[in-house]
């Protein structure tokens, strides 16, 4: 593998003063992308009525958080190669081009393949956000920004019902897509203009064998998790040859990354340190959760109580506000102190606590109720993203990428298996049959929250495991000899 850059050319000794503002655009465009799949889901019973294609209208959100997972890494290391100022601009000029494009779609045919279009920006801005604050920012200021990061991801999990239900009932269902135009080509121009990174560029090698290997292993392995047991059994053929599939992508996948030149996603990110595999684990359980069991509280509420979408929407805001004050100060306390290992621990613990609420719920608990239940849960979000930061910077991009990869590729396992579990719950029962329906209901979300608060109890104990390194103030990372210490601690 080539040398990286030396690392005192690319590492901040201290943020720049305009940095709150370029930052500002940054979160921008990453609410932006976090935004439209939650309000996309709550606009799809008005898209279904107009275009048709019910059969098809889980793949508007499976085809976008597929999309997103798979293009994630190659943005990240585009950006390590090429620049990440022009590759974060070009994955949000593509995002609105696919914005505007499903907005005008005339068939759920059309707005699926548009949404590949749109998701494929998404994995440039979910990628180039944390590359650029590692760009921007030293390793112990880093706390202040990611928990803004933090509140940006619930506000766009948990205000996203709220503001499709408010465009479904108010306007036409297109203006889910519209919005994203004003807004994009706002953020696309702020940052033209404000944003500055420290130059990089290295010679471009593309890694298509690895491309390619990842595509195939993570397409199958979400197939295979949306079909089994719903569409196929589980022992079928078909389920089978894509597991299968998905075990050889990454055997081949891990080959190929081995001898590249420039690798999609450096083996060493997972071997130089044990905070590295162990941060991945717990951003999985965090993908499966915030992506998976969030959709599904919704539905809840206004299939089971007969919320209305904006009032669901409303019923969402204990869930919302608890994070924006505990990443808030988290990250004050991260920055101030340098310490981060406890926020992990303790919002993982909250969490598998809220989930554990939540699988209690029945067709007989009230509005009320439900929502005091969701307060602890989403307090995971405070240890979302502390961890300790000695990557070398040349490789930042792609370190970065392998973070939001496995929460990506979370969101779109828990969307298959929640999605499979919802509808085993269901089988058999229509809307017709009264009590009957609202139980499965209440029954395949019960499942759904007891299986998330299981998976979160795992990730407590990965939490434990990780090595609290304290984080520097200011400077360059160590000198290192070799990729992996390079690359260390990305947790």
């Amino acid at each position: 593998m080539p040398a990286s850059a030396p690392a005192t050319a690319l590492e901040p000794s201290a943020p720049p003063k305009n940095v709150r503002w370029v930052m500002l655009g940054v979160m921008l465009a990453m609410l932006l992308s976090m935004l439209d799949n939650m309000v996309v889901s709550t606009a799809m019973p008005t898209v279904v009525a107009e275009l048709g294609g019910l059969e098809h209208i889980s793949w508007v959100v499976t085809a976008y958080t597929l999309v997103t997972a798979v293009t994630t890494p190659v943005w990240g290391k585009l950006g390590d190669l090429v620049g990440r100022k022009s590759t974060y601009l070009t994955s949000i000029a593509v995002f609105i081009a696919g914005s505007a494009l499903c907005g005008a779609a005339q068939s759920m045919g059309q707005l699926i393949a548009f949404r590949v279009i749109q998701a494929i920006g998404a994995g440039g801005i979910g990628a180039g956000a944390f590359a650029l604050i590692g760009a921007l920012v030293p390793p112990r200021e880093r706390g202040k920004y990611q928990g803004m990061t933090a509140a940006v991801m619930a506000i766009g999990t948990v205000g996203g019902p709220l503001f499709g239900g408010f465009i479904t009932g108010h306007f036409d269902w297109r203006w889910a897509f519209y919005i994203n135009l004003p807004i994009g080509l706002l953020v696309l121009v702020w940052l033209g203009w404000k944003l500055h990174v420290p130059a990089q560029r290295r010679k471009v090698v593309f890694d298509w064998p690895g491309i390619a290997t990842l595509t195939v292993s993570i397409c199958a392995l979400v197939l295979a998790a949306s079909w089994a047991g719903t569409t196929y059994a589980w022992a079928s053929w078909q389920i089978l040859g894509l597991g299968a599939a998905a075990v050889l992508g990454l055997v081949l996948f891990v080959l190929a990354e081995k001898r590249a030149a420039e690798p999609l996603v450096p083996m060493t990110v997972f071997t130089g340190h044990r905070n590295f595999p162990l941060a991945m684990a717990i951003l999985l359980a965090v993908g499966v959760v915030t992506f998976g069991a969030g959709l599904y509280l919704p539905l809840f509420q206004q299939t089971v109580q007969g919320a209305s979408a904006t009032n669901s929407g409303l019923l969402m805001l204990p869930m919302m506000v608890p994070v924006l004050i505990v990443s808030t100060i988290a990250g004050k306390v991260m920055s101030s102190t340098g310490r981060y290992k406890i926020f992990p621990v303790l919002g993982m613990l909250f969490l598998t606590a809220g989930l554990g609420l939540l699988a209690t719920m029945d067709a007989d608990t009230s509005r009320l109720h439900g929502a005091g239940r969701h307060r602890p849960g989403l307090r995971h979000a405070d240890g979302r993203h502390h961890r300790p930061e000695q990557r070398h910077p040349a490789d930042m991009g792609a370190a970065s990428s392998s973070i939001n990869l496995f929460r990506t590729l979370g969101g779109s396992l828990g969307v298959a298996v929640f999605g499979s579990l919802f509808a085993r719950a269901l089988q058999g029962a229509t809307p017709a049959a009264g009590d009957a329906y609202l139980q499965a209901v209440s029954t395949g979300t019960s499942h759904i929250f007891l299986t998330a608060a299981i998976l979160c109890a795992l990730a407590v104990v990965a939490a434990l495991f990780v090595i609290e390194v304290p984080l520097k103030k200011t400077g360059p990372p160590p000198a290192a000899d070799t990729d992996a210490d390079r690359a260390a601690a990305t947790a």
